[in-house]
């Protein structure tokens, strides 16, 4: 079921809200991104998201390689606290099929130890472009 949860930059600067299902599950990545950011994603599809407050004061970056994740995904941050709050991205099939934001669940004010402690995690192998299985080893993710 769709929740929304409100999330914020460490200065406050950047603020957003957006309806989330965590039963859906999360991801954590070991591609050269995610892995460096310690990138904890769940998704927000389509209009699930909005920005509040703050898009004068975002950065956003995209990666130098090939990998889809880092060049055709924006990493927005706060350029006064550095806090990565989310990316957003593009991609024409399922469950996306258009616009969507990878929300950093360590930016989500509200959200509680309980739902963070249950919540599913499905871990992919982004350093070999493998989004839909388990690299070796991920305890470290």
């Amino acid at each position: 079921m769709l929740k929304t949860y409100h999330g914020s930059c460490h200065c406050s600067a950047v603020r957003f809200e957006c309806e989330l299902d965590l039963a859906d599950g999360t991801r954590r990545c070991n591609c050269t991104y995610c892995w460096k950011v310690r990138m904890w994603k769940v998704f927000a599809i389509g209009d699930t998201f909005r920005l509040i407050e703050g898009a004068d004061r975002l950065t956003d970056y995209r990666g130098p390689n090939s990998n889809w994740a880092e060049g055709a995904i924006h990493h927005y941050f706060c350029r006064d606290c550095g806090v990565h709050g989310f990316s957003k991205g593009y991609l024409e099939f399922e469950p996306f099929n258009g616009w969507f934001h990878a929300v950093n669940i360590a930016a989500l004010d509200d959200i509680t130890p309980e739902e963070l402690d249950e919540v599913p995690v499905q871990y992919e192998d982004g350093i070999n472009n493998d989004y839909e299985r388990p690299p070796r080893f991920h305890a470290y993710l």
